[in-house]
């Protein structure tokens, strides 16, 4: 049987897009696009245009980057016609979303810096906004993945721009077909199946179109399911389980009075769905008023921005319950609000305005409906309100067997909130690579394995006693332990990690351990902590069934504190960390603390914190994608532990492969206890990554087919063409992941495997050298099968080899008086050179300052010194072969570099424009911009990136 070739798919799925619905038409170029574009409008809006009316149309139309233009495409336009009447143009019908006009298209061709022909597109009322690429069965999805971003840097902008109108993109190779919306910054992990209300797969392409494509249904994503994230300024777009229980709410709300809760797992964007549903059920006209109720204190930074793009102001940092009475007077909508602020308005201080509420239609979102302290304000909300309707957001419901008993009694998710409207569990999650498994970990004396390199002289077994727990010389060893480990299990410090202890007194002596042994030069790692200073934040059998009150005890008396010494402490603490950022934050009152509560949320998603130490904070509802790592010296259970070894295992990259966890307690039945409970008790194996003998297994079975592609280094030289590479690019990549993997545990070395160190690292220059060549195809606009493939360069990359470290080994060089010392130590630069792919834009510069300077130098020669003067001098040039070679101000050019350089924001093409000597005609405008863009961004690469010692 041949294999279906990309053209036959295309042509099946027009056909099929056809008989759903939409309407073929032949588009071969932008001008035919403009004028089915015109009619469409025309038929849309029930009118006629005249050529200049249509033009001012088009001008609208042709502003702004992507996101504003999403904008555009939801508003109406206003426009005054030839005769001077005036009308509002619909680009797109909202409220009614079948009433829009559908097509089909393809092999559009469009040009820009490149000509690109796209595959298939589907236009609404004229406009273009789902883009579909292709590829044939066999090859990767990400090879489409790659297309779409190459076509959006090369032509989609080109003319009237209309295809930066796209709103979702599909990629399908047949078997499989996945969505995502229109975000450059995304990467391949954020592109997304659909799947039926019971969370199967639905990845066949012909499958995929019947329920997806669908003319009403893709139009129902476009106009309810796409998010306008203000915050970031890009297109969000719901996965299937966040439209099903929206849309289940939604249902809810519109044919019944009852309740319900949404059982989504940690991790897969519950607050997205949760903001979805209350922007949609607030436009309803029977509900009189959306109150989205959260626990500040679980509020970090990033979701704070988010809550205020929905109601300006609502979440304030501050327990200012009368402006919430304020909102529950006016015209407001949809109200964002804290669990204290919502108990206060509703105790009989404010009656005057509270009261004409009683009646009223209002629907309450809880986010992160686990807590305890929910069944008493869900007693107050009843009794209040007559006519309220209340939803629950969870990852980890709270069942008979791990409900913990308070005043109330011991109270069920499903007591509190009736049915589960849509259940969304951590196999499913994994399953569809929504979050990353967990590798765990247990470090210490364990009978079972006394040959890992994990079996430390810790106690870990039968230790039930306060004195065993808490001796300096256990306390002592873990934190050697995470000193010696950390650096394996983050790869580098390109990941983050958290701490969890049992309670304050224990952090306290770890924090002091840490930044003792940091001033006896043991370590370099940035150490911050938070904690309740108040009622004592013990471990509570971390069940994670905690009230949090930090920030409302900031300001009291100190009469109120169990001891003042943890106040003191935390002070100090905070003192370290002022010290460490140049901040000026304290527990003098909650403002400043709060202000240390976000500003350590924001550090630690930057990257900018090695390790968070913590008792029970930001164990729950925090998201930072760059933390990987969780050690653990804390009885954790139930959801509590599940809660918290959900902070490492948020999707980010190919480098990021699993969630670690360094338990330094005996957590297995816990945790077996706690996969069953939230999935089911044959979870294990998909919850948990396999032990580290079964990766060398995968790992020799990679190695095998490499060796049968390129059974030597040099081999790889001789590949007789480019469908060759791709095969030996994509075996050396496979081994490149499992490495990955292998790396992070303890126990890796690589005498566990068949291939040394050396032999890996020369194959992975010939894999870089080919990459360097798909480049340079890309800068003379040879077109290569290789364009689209992903190298993950990011499975390369080592944070710690810098200028700095290159600086060192010079020396070494210049410092060696023998010929072969000199050569082995030359050849060791080369290699590193080589084998590092943020470093290979500089290896030949750098192997020329070796040549040319570092021979017959005086002993006391300044290296540094020479070495930044010759690049300096190279930089120079550089610059001045850009500016004279595309006949730039220099000046200017300076400037552009510098904006950029400060500002991180994309150089924008009118001011290479405004930098050129000689304006040139319109129509080269773009092309000569993106050029000098692409080579101003090689120069910071070459010359900037990475050369801060």
């Amino acid at each position: 049987m041949t294999r279906q070739s990309e053209q036959i798919l295309e042509n099946e799925l027009v056909k099929q897009l056809q008989s759903l619905g939409h309407s073929f038409v032949e588009i071969p170029d932008e001008k035919a696009l403009v004028s089915n574009l015109k009619s469409q409008l025309e038929k849309h809006n029930k009118l006629n245009l005249s050529d200049k009316e249509f033009a001012k149309i088009l001008n609208h139309l042709n502003k702004g980057n992507v996101f504003e233009r999403a904008k555009l495409l939801r508003d109406k336009m206003q426009l005054t016609k030839e005769d001077g009447t005036s009308v509002y143009i619909e680009f797109l019908n909202q409220e009614h979303w079948c009433q829009n006009q559908f097509q089909v298209t393809n092999q559009v061709t469009m040009e820009g810096v490149y000509k690109n022909r796209y595959d298939v597109t589907l236009l609404v009322n004229g406009m273009p906004l789902v883009q579909i690429e292709l590829k044939r069965r066999g090859l990767e999805m990400k090879e489409a993945f790659n297309q779409t971003n190459r076509y959006n840097r090369h032509s989609y902008s080109a003319g009237n721009g209309l295809f930066q109108y796209i709103q979702l993109f599909i990629i399908s190779n047949g078997v499989n077909t996945k969505y995502y919306a229109n975000n450059k910054h995304q990467s391949f992990k954020q592109t997304f199946y659909w799947s039926d209300k019971d969370n199967k797969k639905i990845t066949q392409l012909k499958d995929f179109a019947n329920e997806f494509l669908e003319p009403c249904h893709i139009s129902k994503m476009i106009c309810k399911y796409i998010v306008l994230a203000e915050s970031d300024k890009i297109l969000m777009v719901l996965r299937p389980y966040q439209y099903y229980a929206t849309e289940n709410i939604i249902a809810r709300v519109k044919n019944t009075q009852k309740n319900g809760y949404i059982w989504h797992t940690t991790g897969s964007g519950k607050t997205l769905t949760s903001f979805k549903a209350s922007q949609i059920l607030m436009k309803m006209p029977e509900v009189h008023k959306v109150v989205f109720v959260v626990d500040r204190k679980d509020l970090d930074y990033q979701t704070t921005k988010e809550f205020n793009s929905f109601s300006d102001g609502s979440v304030d940092g501050t327990d200012d319950t009368q402006a919430l009475v304020k909102q529950f007077g006016d015209t407001t909508k949809l109200l964002v609000t804290t669990i204290q602020k919502l108990n206060n308005a509703i105790t009989g201080r404010y009656d005057s305005v509270m009261q004409k509420l009683k009646d009223e239609r209002i629907v309450f979102i809880f986010d992160e409906c686990h807590r305890s302290q929910f069944g008493d304000t869900h007693n107050r909300i009843k009794k209040f309100f007559n006519n309220h309707q209340m939803f629950g957001f969870t990852g980890t419901p709270i069942f008979a067997d791990n409900a913990v008993k308070n005043q109330l009694g011991k109270r069920t998710t499903k007591e509190l909130f009736e049915d589960c409207l849509h259940k969304y569990v951590i196999t499913d999650a994994i399953r569809d690579e929504n979050v990353l498994k967990f590798s765990i970990e247990y470090v210490g004396r364990y009978k079972q394995k006394q040959t890992s390199l994990n079996f430390v002289d810790i106690d870990v077994e039968a230790i039930d006693t306060k004195e065993l727990l808490e001796s300096p010389d256990r306390l002592n060893k873990i934190t050697d332990y995470i000193i010696q480990n950390h650096s394996r299990k983050t790869h580098n410090k390109a990941f983050t990690a958290m701490f969890c202890v049992s309670g304050v007194d224990i952090l306290i002596k770890y924090y002091e351990l840490f930044k003792q042994k940091k001033k006896e030069g043991l370590h370099d790692l940035r150490i911050a902590t938070i904690f309740s200073y108040g009622a004592n934040e013990d471990d509570k059998d971390a069940d994670g069934d905690y009230t949090y009150s930090e920030f409302s005890e900031a300001a009291e008396p100190q009469l109120e504190y169990k001891t003042k010494h943890s106040r003191e402490k935390l002070d100090e603490f905070i003192a370290d960390y002022n010290e460490m950022y140049g901040s000026k934050y304290s527990t003098k009152d909650s403002q400043s603390y709060y202000g240390y509560y976000n500003n350590i949320s924001k550090r630690v998603k930057e990257k900018e914190i090695d390790i968070l130490l913590v008792v029970n904070m930001f164990l729950t509802g925090f998201d930072s994608k760059p933390l990987n790592t969780l050690y653990v010296d804390k009885n954790l259970k139930y959801h509590g532990l599940i809660q918290a070894f959900s902070r490492t295992n948020r999707i980010l990259n190919e480098q990021k492969s699993q969630g670690n966890i360094i338990a330094f307690r005996n957590l297995k039945s816990n945790t077996d206890e706690a996969i069953a409970l939230f999935s089911n008790k044959d979870a294990k194996e998909i919850i948990l990554m396999q032990p580290y003998e079964d990766y060398l297994d995968v790992f020799d079975k990679a190695l095998a087919r490499l060796l049968e592609i390129t059974p030597t280094v040099d081999s790889v030289n001789d590949l007789p063409s480019e469908h060759e590479e791709m095969e030996f690019v994509r075996a050396f990549r496979d081994l490149m992941r499992i490495k990955n993997v292998l790396s992070v545990f303890s126990d890796f070395s690589h005498d566990d495997v068949e291939m040394d160190e050396q032999s890996f690292e020369d194959y992975k220059s010939k894999y870089l050298d080919i990459y360097d060549k798909t480049r340079s195809n890309n800068a003379t606009e040879k077109d290569s099968i290789l364009d689209d493939v992903d190298f993950e360069l990011e499975l390369i990359h080592k944070d710690e080899v810098n200028v700095s470290y290159i600086l060192n080994l010079l020396k070494l060089i210049s410092s060696d008086k023998t010929e072969k010392g000199r050569a082995e130590k030359r050849k060791q630069i080369t290699d590193m050179l080589s084998g590092e792919s943020h470093l290979r834009s500089k290896k030949k510069l750098i192997e020329l300052f070796i040549t040319e300077t570092l021979v017959d130098l005086e002993d006391d020669a300044d290296i540094e010194e020479l070495f930044n003067t010759y690049w300096d001098a190279e930089k120079l040039k550089a610059l001045t072969k850009i500016a004279t070679d595309n006949e730039l101000e220099p000046f200017k050019l300076q400037k552009i570099i510098d904006t950029y350089l400060f500002s991180q924001q994309p150089i924008e093409r009118d001011d290479i424009v405004e930098a050129l000597k000689v304006k040139p005609k319109l129509l080269q405008r773009k092309k000569i911009a993106l050029s000098v863009i692409d080579k101003i961004m090689n120069f910071v690469e070459t010359f900037i990136d990475g050369m801060v010692a």
